[in-house]
């Protein structure tokens, strides 16, 4: 089988690769960090044995997802394992500023998610076997100040996943939505050292431990996986918060 895997050349998309190629899966790793994919397929491919090619491809942008699909049709590549990994994060006040990365977020998290969905979707269905692997986030559960468009539009990927998973079950085709925690991955913008220390702590987990066990509840074509302890407590606790406190600590916090 080969999967393609998105923000694939760090954090746990290169993790989705290591793992899924250790499995024995060819690759097809798409990237927006060129200098990374010039050498990071070849790498893959030696040390597993597979074939991995990268692509480079800016997934925010409008047409990126039909212009990925159509790419891979024209390369002949059959792509049983569809992982929509690719992510950005930012942590500040809603601003005029920040309305490109706004936009820009909502194409990477919603928009070409759901088109590759359909657009690979709709091969697997004709195959009646497929895995589709959307990863959203512990947050979707807990709207916070702050991450306001990150958390909405993660929520959105879990519920569009969720009805997708019923969808796409009489056809033989897998839909699992992924909910980490706090994941060690560059995404977060943390210096190494205190990065370090959380994972220590236990506090955040390793992109090693989250995707070993993503893979797990998708190969058993489980609707969602949520591994550990605070996935659970963290929303609970969130909305015992009366607003008023809520408040109060987001400006004490606030990033203007």
């Amino acid at each position: 089988m080969q999967a393609l895997v998105t923000g694939a050349t760090s954090g746990m998309g290169l993790e989705y690769c290591r793992q899924l190629a250790q499995r024995g899966h060819n690759l097809v790793m798409v990237s927006n960090q060129q200098e990374q994919l010039d050498t990071l397929p070849s790498l893959i491919s030696r040390q597993y044995n597979v074939r991995a090619i990268g692509r480079y491809q800016d997934l925010a942008a409008p047409e990126a997802a039909q212009q990925l699909y159509d790419w891979c049709c024209r390369e002949g590549l059959q792509i049983d394992i569809l992982v929509n990994n690719a992510g950005m994060f930012f942590f500040h006040e809603l601003t005029p500023d920040y309305a490109d990365r706004t936009e820009a977020m909502l194409s990477l998290h919603m928009l070409t998610p759901t088109r590759l969905c359909f657009l690979f979707g709709e091969q697997m269905k004709q195959r009646r076997q497929g895995y589709i692997i959307n990863v959203s986030s512990m947050v979707a559960q807990m709207p916070t100040p702050g991450i306001t468009i990150y958390a909405a539009t993660k929520a959105y990927l879990k519920s569009y996943s969720k009805s997708l998973y019923f969808e796409m079950r009489p056809y033989g085709v897998g839909v699992t939505t992924v909910l980490p925690g706090a994941i060690a991955t560059p995404l977060y913008n943390i210096k190494p050292s205190t990065l370090r220390l959380l994972t220590r702590l236990g506090i955040v987990r390793t992109p090693r431990w989250m995707v070993r066990r993503a893979l797990r509840g998708v190969f058993r074509k489980r609707h969602y996986v949520k591994p550990g302890l605070m996935n659970y407590l963290a929303p609970i606790l969130l909305k015992l918060l009366p607003n008023r406190l809520e408040t109060c600590i987001w400006q004490k916090m606030n990033v203007r």
